[in-house]
């Protein structure tokens, strides 16, 4: 059952970690456009509280998919262009990430404990049939 009930957890890591991705990612954003409105600092000053931004400013590959292009674009076109211009790039992207915040969040909530339990009762099948 242990066994069993440890592969629940394991799989529902990866809902969890995809949601804190996107609700740090999202924090981060607000900061920048906050920061570049009202004073100057670099990208990876702002990003030091942050775990997965700074990974994935790093260049780690962090989510596959679309949603890992999505993370490369992004980082790719900060501090590119001046700052007005990259509030508005910035205000245009609160929105996608708002969406991918919320649909990791319904995620993790709806999968993470399904898993685990799921994979206890299988658990639980597997010493019934073996006693």
């Amino acid at each position: 059952m242990a066994l069993t009930t440890s592969i629940g957890t394991f799989l529902s890591a990866n809902k969890k970690k995809r949601m804190q991705i996107f609700a740090e990612l999202y924090e981060f954003n607000e900061q920048l456009i906050l920061t570049l409105k009202f004073s100057r600092a670099s990208i990876e000053k702002i990003a030091e509280p942050y775990k997965f931004v700074g990974e994935v400013l790093e260049g780690k590959e962090l989510i596959a998919g679309e949603e890992g292009q999505f993370l490369k674009d992004y980082i790719q076109n900060l501090g590119k262009t001046d700052a007005l211009s990259q509030v508005d790039y910035l205000n245009e992207r609160k929105q996608i990430l708002k969406k991918y915040k919320d649909e990791s969040f319904n995620d993790y909530k709806k999968y993470s404990s399904l898993y685990v339990k799921i994979f206890f009762l299988i658990g639980v099948m597997a010493a019934v049939l073996l006693a």
